[in-house]
């Protein structure tokens, strides 16, 4: 099976997508607003500022991981009828478990009531339903915090920035970026319009148990503790702990046969750290 994938906002996630697609004989067309995110084989758009017409009358699948903003979903503000007016095999939002607002440590699945706490949740939660508004055949996948290849603890942890933050009962899910794509893969391979995905591994932990492995894996001093009430963060880092939660990801496994590469913290980190080694 091969198509045309149009990625608005051809980013991080995205781009792990184009590298399990374009070998299999698809063509990948990505937008980004300078084109600073170019990728190798991804024919770039620049977007806004380009006219989508053919790109649109090529695609057979679209991927939307633009975030929202005060405003709305980005490009349905751009493209709405445009949009609306083409048919397409399958479509892809990229949203966030942050729909889920706090649990308090508790489990949340796809049938959980959306709740979120934060600006960014709600702003998720107003796209995901201007979307399925749109009668397309529409894959909704909720990510939990991103990490690999050039995004991970190690780089804060060897430059001695990182700290553990302590907050009693904080967890977070998290999803290897391979992950993310071979889900979407998944998906394009089987879809089934208007099912919703929670991306993310096996295990919710505690941020500052993931650091501490970090160092330990570096061979590093373990970071010292500090108090999340005595942590000098920023606005949008001290939202994220706001919120407190273990997401299943049950629905991947059964309805798409995944079986994930990086089941835990763990073992995602330990690949990141031998991917070094081996890019050395």
């Amino acid at each position: 099976m091969s198509g045309v994938l149009l990625s608005f906002g051809h980013g991080y996630s995205a781009q792990a997508l184009a590298e399990v697609l374009m070998p299999q004989g698809w063509r990948v067309i990505g937008t980004t607003r300078s084109g600073e995110r170019s990728q190798a084989g991804v024919d770039t758009v620049i977007w806004p500022g380009t006219d989508m017409t053919a790109y649109l009358d090529a695609a057979t699948h679209l991927l939307i991981s633009a975030g929202p903003d005060g405003d709305g979903d980005p490009v349905l503000r751009g493209l709405k009828p445009e949009i609306a007016a083409r048919s397409f095999d399958w479509v892809g939002y990229l949203s966030t478990t942050g729909v889920y607002g706090d649990h308090q440590g508790g489990w949340v699945d796809e049938t959980t009531p959306l709740t979120p706490s934060t600006r960014r949740g709600r702003l998720r939660v107003n796209a995901e339903a201007e979307w399925q508004a749109m009668g397309l055949p529409l894959h909704i996948f909720r990510l939990a915090g991103i990490y690999g290849p050039g995004r991970g603890p190690f780089a804060k942890v060897r430059a001695g920035t990182a700290r553990r933050i302590i907050k009693e009962n904080q967890l977070f899910s998290r999803i290897h970026v391979e992950d993310i794509a071979q889900v979407l893969a998944a998906s394009i391979a089987r879809p089934d319009a208007g099912a919703i995905f929670n991306l993310c591994d096996d295990e919710a932990a505690p941020p500052e148990d993931v650091i501490g492995y970090a160092a330990e894996l570096l061979g590093v001093p373990v970071p010292e503790a500090v108090a999340y009430e005595d942590a000098d963060m920023t606005p949008m880092a001290r939202s994220f702990y706001a919120e407190s939660k273990r997401v299943r990801n049950d629905r991947i496994k059964r309805d798409l046969g995944v079986v994930l590469k990086y089941p835990n913290y763990r073992v995602g980190l330990q690949a990141l750290l031998n991917a070094e080694g081996t890019e050395a």
